[in-house]
């Protein structure tokens, strides 16, 4: 997954504007959730209730297919109030596992991006969850710096509340 993929990267000596940099890397927190994987996966792959459980992506929209465009409004942590557009593009999907989605190196956002959500079963009613976001190429370093902190943030609390809404739907079930 994450790590079969930092191997198999580019660094950033062969790839100045997508290369990886270990050291430009945010990491969540990882959540032992409560439910089974497949709980956890449902809530992740259900982009249009998004806005009622992640207090990070309040909206997202795709097919989820490979290289499908992710239209997304974030709340912009650096600027409390406001919400800022993104769009990347689904890279990675292995249900149960992985959804993982990136913005590729341009002339106009020279910033490149991989944001993967890892969800790693530890039981049959029980998984951990957690995500990265690496910050790609000679830029990445200087975002990973800047915007570092406000992300581990913002991905810290999406990884709480999505542990909550996944025990909740799946207390929910079994009682049902």
């Amino acid at each position: 997954m994450l790590l079969d993929w930092m191997k198999t990267h580019p660094t950033l000596e062969q790839d100045p504007l997508e290369g990886f940099d270990p050291d430009a890397v945010t990491v969540s927190i990882a959540v032992d959730i409560a439910a089974p994987a497949r709980v956890v996966w449902q809530v992740l792959t259900d982009l249009p209730r998004y806005n009622q459980w992640n207090p990070f992506c309040v909206r997202a929209e795709s097919t989820l297919e490979m290289g499908a465009p992710v239209f997304m409004t974030l709340v912009n942590y650096a600027v409390p109030g406001s919400l800022v557009p993104n769009c990347e593009n689904v890279c990675a999907f292995e249900p149960g596992k992985l959804l993982s989605w990136a913005m590729p190196y341009s002339e106009a956002w020279p910033y490149a991006a991989r944001r993967d959500q890892v969800i790693e079963t530890t039981g049959e009613e029980s998984c951990r969850y957690f995500s990265t976001d690496a910050f790609l190429g000679t830029n990445g370093i200087h975002v990973f710096r800047f915007a570092g902190p406000w992300v581990k943030r913002a991905f810290d609390d999406s990884a709480h509340a999505l542990k909550a809404r996944a025990e909740s739907l799946y207390a929910a079930e079994m009682e049902g």
